[in-house]
């Protein structure tokens, strides 16, 4: 394995040695927050009342590893959007959500070359499943929020495999994927920006840290740090 070197500006290489192709792998998972979108939904729903600040401090304690129990923190940062129209969502989704860029580059490559891809997030399905749609995703997992009347409770609900979707539930759910198409975790690829992608980060035969909080670009094999995330192929043929 070779030592740390910058591959190209701001595409860091860690323990890792190119050439791998990205055919050698059967899927690739994708965190949605600050990863393959530009936002963190959480916090521009809490916009909504008034409670952005409040919201995204604790989800960037969260991301950094600060906060330790993601499922206390998401707990706690749902519990803020008590009262939030359901409407506020689709107003996030039309207004600020956007992809980041390369995102719909890289899953077209990894789909061109085979890849079953995989969206595992510990945002909401509301986003997840609009994203997924919207670039030809094959699984997605992800937290769904409770309504009535046509308002968020502040609360999640529990689905059939748990109620939240935290580090170890997305390790769980690469690893069950792969399973399921028949694939190694050797030949998983897992990308993703926060401390709770370090589970699955850590299970993957290829781990990316995508513009990703320090200890998260510290633990990857591959760190990009400028520029979109189809920076990937520079490295994978």
């Amino acid at each position: 394995m070779s030592a740390t070197h910058e591959h190209s500006p701001g595409l860091v290489l860690q323990r890792f040695t190119p050439p791998l192709r990205l055919a050698d792998f059967k899927l690739i998972a994708f965190d949605m927050d600050s990863t393959l979108i530009n936002i963190e939904c959480i916090d521009e729903i809490a916009d909504a009342v008034g409670k952005k600040a409040e919201v995204a401090a604790i989800t960037e304690a969260t991301m950094r590893g600060e906060i330790k129990d993601f499922k206390e923190s998401l707990t706690r940062r749902v519990a803020l959007l008590e009262g939030v129209p359901v409407a506020s969502l689709q107003q996030v989704y039309d207004q600020r959500l956007r992809l980041n860029p390369g995102a719909a580059e890289l899953v077209a490559a990894c789909k061109a070359a085979g890849l079953k891809v995989l969206l595992v997030s510990g945002g909401f399905t509301f986003f997840a499943n609009r994203v997924k749609k919207r670039l030809g995703i094959d699984f997605a997992r992800s937290n769904l929020l409770d309504e009535k009347d046509g308002l968020l409770t502040g609360r999640v609900v529990t689905q059939s495999w748990g109620d939240i979707c935290d580090g170890a539930e997305k390790r769980r759910t690469l690893l069950e994927v792969a399973s399921l198409i028949g694939a190694t975790p050797e030949q998983c690829i897992a990308v993703g920006d926060g401390a709770n992608d370090l589970p699955m980060m850590g299970a993957a035969g290829l781990s990316v840290a995508y513009h990703a909080k320090p200890r998260v670009r510290e633990a990857a094999m591959v760190a990009i740090n400028e520029g979109g995330l189809d920076r990937l192929l520079d490295v994978l043929r």
